[in-house]
């Protein structure tokens, strides 16, 4: 696609929201590795210590381009915000959707074998996640959602121990 592509359309009031499960709370983040942004294997175990918000999407998925502005509101020191692609051409594609969204403040991790959906049995992008700082899944969101909306700032309050 073309960089113009990439910008995706704005999201708007009342637009679809993605759908809440909370029935895998508890389970452990799966062991599957994947790349940070230097293309060394990482697995979720090494962001342990934080509650930590997976994002799995791709370059070619629509609502995923459109949801990922909203995915630096959520970030904050007390939360790190991991965006997975499921991109399987590689990196460099990926890298030039970063620098083209001015996406500074996320990183780009790539999991070009698809090996965390395939373990947590996900077929849908996007697909966010949130995992306390143990490790364990709090709940998922499938399909696109406003992550600088007051809804979600709620859920994500749910993977910090109460104060």
């Amino acid at each position: 696609g073309t960089p113009s592509q990439w910008a995706g359309p704005r999201t708007e009031a009342g637009a679809p929201t993605g759908r809440l499960d909370r029935s895998h709370a508890g389970m452990p983040a799966p062991a599957a590795s994947f790349e940070n942004p230097e293309g060394e294997p990482v697995t979720l175990a090494d962001f342990r210590g934080k509650p930590l918000l997976v994002n799995l999407w791709a370059t070619w998925c629509a609502p995923c381009i459109e949801e990922m502005p909203t995915l630096l509101a959520a970030r904050d020191d007390d939360l790190k915000v991991l965006t997975v692609s499921q991109d399987l051409d590689g990196r460099e594609k990926v890298d030039a959707f970063f620098e083209h969204g001015q996406f500074t403040m996320l990183e780009s991790y790539l999991d070009p074998e698809m090996a965390l959906m395939m373990e947590l049995k996900i077929d849908t992008l996007p697909t966010t996640i949130l995992y306390d700082a143990e490790g364990k899944e709090v709940w998922r969101m499938t399909g696109r959602a406003d992550w600088a909306g007051e809804r979600t700032a709620g859920l994500i309050k749910e993977a910090r121990p109460p104060a």
